[in-house]
């Protein structure tokens, strides 16, 4: 166990009491692999024994830990081996089922989400990615916490096209069956190029086939702090910003580093990674915006917004890095928009553009994350943005992904009220300019070349 001076844990607790320093999330991956069944409701039942069995303490544990340390801990959430992979040996038309066994173990257990409603088809499909692709909307209709992502390319794949035209289509219909929620379905919805398979954050979590049977990895948080942080280097130079950050995320993920392996050890399961990206959430003072905007940005989304999101979320990282052996899942900064109280008030003043977003996604931790756009935006056009942003990931071998919401009855300007860390966003234009006939060309698009040095 480590030993904290006195102005350690003096320095912690103003950081909690007075910056939004917690613990986002402490997840749980478990394996579903041996739930496999020919009988689809013995294999929903075996899912739902599996998940009770592993995950029956993890709430009661993990709020133990947090009265004991004193550090909050907003969500306790369950990522699960993707389904596609699960239930492609039953036979059935339909996955909603297996969603709805996830829904029913995730409500006994007493968690905020879970993820693993998942298919990857980077470079094909089988006929239990086809079947599961096809259940999305009903599945998050259906159900309240669960999750849902699918893999659409990779650097060394290269792009699936007819993946990525199918989820436009996908994401249209998932909106339409939650409209009296404003299209909600589509808040736990995710298209990635490159996922990984430790991420702890929703809506991407999966436990990945390379993990074992549990694990338990953890997200931090923290912008409030790393904007309090750069309070205090107002007009220094950029070396000094840089370091400050450093400084800062090391503290932050130390603290992560601390929870994760309590909550290994008291749950006797192995202790996976700390994810160390700065999560926004739509309270004041805890966003990543403002933290760009304290560097010297009139407004986040004006020039400069890129240069200073590369340093922000290099920093973190180099920080972060040095406080835990086990460092993964997407780890630097995300910058969802509904999630974030600066980026809202940057995008209602018509600065922060769905443009200068994609441009910003090439050196952050993911992608275009909780946009809304107006409600008939076409299905090919949403296909397009999804391919735009794989195609940064593909090329520059990093995770990228995006959670749009098409907001069904909104237009541009209209608020969007999804709540909780959801947030609300306002109503972004697209370009109005069809991309139809690319969509519509299907195939894949080859890898980049670097994906052959081995």
């Amino acid at each position: 166990m480590p030993v904290f001076s006195k102005a350690d844990i003096w320095q912690t607790l103003d950081m909690i009491d007075h910056q939004h320093l917690d613990i986002r999330t402490v997840t749980m991956g478990v394996s579903l692999r041996s739930c496999a069944d020919p009988d689809p409701v013995a294999a929903c039942r075996k899912i739902y024994d599996r998940i009770c069995a592993c995950a029956e303490r993890l709430v009661p544990t993990t709020e133990t830990i947090e009265r004991e340390l004193g550090i909050p801990i907003v969500h306790k959430r369950l990522s699960v081996t993707p389904i596609a992979l699960v239930a492609e040996s039953s036979e059935c038309d339909s996955y909603v089922p297996f969603a709805e066994a996830l829904d029913r173990a995730a409500r006994a257990c007493g968690v905020n989400f879970i993820g693993g409603f998942s298919a990857l088809v980077g470079k094909g499909y089988t006929q239990g990615d086809r079947r599961l692709i096809a259940s999305i909307p009903e599945a998050l209709a259906a159900t309240s916490v669960v999750c849902s992502s699918v893999n659409v390319g990779s650097t060394r794949a290269g792009l699936n096209m007819d993946a990525v035209a199918e989820m436009g289509r996908v994401i249209k219909r998932a909106a339409e069956l939650t409209a009296a929620d404003g299209g909600l379905g589509c808040a736990k919805l995710v298209v990635f190029c490159n996922a990984v398979e430790d991420n702890p954050f929703m809506a991407g979590a999966f436990h990945g086939v390379g993990e074992p049977e549990c694990a338990i990895n953890v997200g931090v948080s923290g912008p409030g702090v790393v904007a309090h942080a750069l309070r205090e280097v107002r007009g220094e130079p950029f070396d000094v910003v840089a370091e400050t950050i450093k400084k800062t995320a090391f503290r932050v993920t130390r603290m992560g580093q601390l929870v994760a392996r309590e909550a290994s050890q008291r749950l006797g399961v192995p202790f996976g990674i700390v994810d160390l990206s700065l999560a926004p959430t739509p309270a004041v003072g805890d966003s990543v915006a403002r933290i760009l905007e304290e560097m010297g940005l009139e407004v986040c989304g004006t020039h400069g917004t890129t240069a200073a999101l590369a340093l922000l979320n290099d920093a973190v990282k180099k920080g972060g890095v040095m406080a835990s052996g086990h460092v993964g899942g997407l780890s630097g900064a995300f910058i969802p928009v509904s999630e974030d109280e600066g980026m809202i008030a940057a995008a209602r003043a018509g600065v922060l553009s769905l443009e200068k977003l994609e441009a910003m996604t090439c050196v952050c931790s993911v992608g275009l994350d909780m946009i809304a756009v107006p409600g008939d935006t076409p299905a090919e056009t949403i296909s397009a943005i999804i391919a735009d942003e794989a195609a940064i990931g593909m090329v520059n071998n990093k995770t990228t992904a995006v959670r749009v919401i098409p907001a069904p009855g909104k237009a541009v300007g209209d608020m969007v009220e999804m709540g909780g860390l959801l947030g609300s966003a306002p109503v972004m234009p697209v370009r109005t300019a069809s991309s139809s006939a690319f969509i519509g060309r299907g195939g894949r698009i080859p890898a980049p070349l670097q994906a052959l040095r081995n």
